[in-house]
């Protein structure tokens, strides 16, 4: 599922008061396919530790011996959803940073003593 944001009232915004949301407005103005493009560019890795860090919140039992049910109010579930973007947000920065810090240090472990500039 991927973020609707012609659907102002999920997030409880409206773009029609003079102080809207910039990046609401921004979001609307995206296609359906930029939009699911950046929503599946995250990683397994990603995926799962917010889908771990979720159930940590939710609180997980083993749902053969369990039925579950989780129930919350509005502003809570919006806190709930905006936790896990931020953290995916997080974890993808530090995801990218580690592959630039891979990358850089391969370039550098490349290098030899003649290569180096006095």
């Amino acid at each position: 599922m991927v973020f609707n944001p012609e659907d102002a009232e999920f997030i409880g915004m409206s773009t029609n008061s003079d102080q809207a949301n910039e990046l609401l407005k921004y979001l609307q103005h995206q296609s359906p396919e930029v939009l699911s493009r950046v929503a599946q560019s995250v990683s397994g890795e990603i995926k799962q530790i917010i889908a771990h860090n979720v159930q940590g919140l939710v609180g997980v039992l083993p749902g053969d011996g369990f039925n579950v049910q989780v129930s919350t109010d509005r502003e809570n579930l919006a806190g709930l959803l905006a936790s896990a973007m931020m953290t995916g947000y997080f974890l993808r920065q530090m995801e990218q940073r580690m592959e630039l810090e891979h990358t850089m240090s391969g370039s550098f472990l490349g290098l030899d003593d003649s290569d180096a500039t006095p």
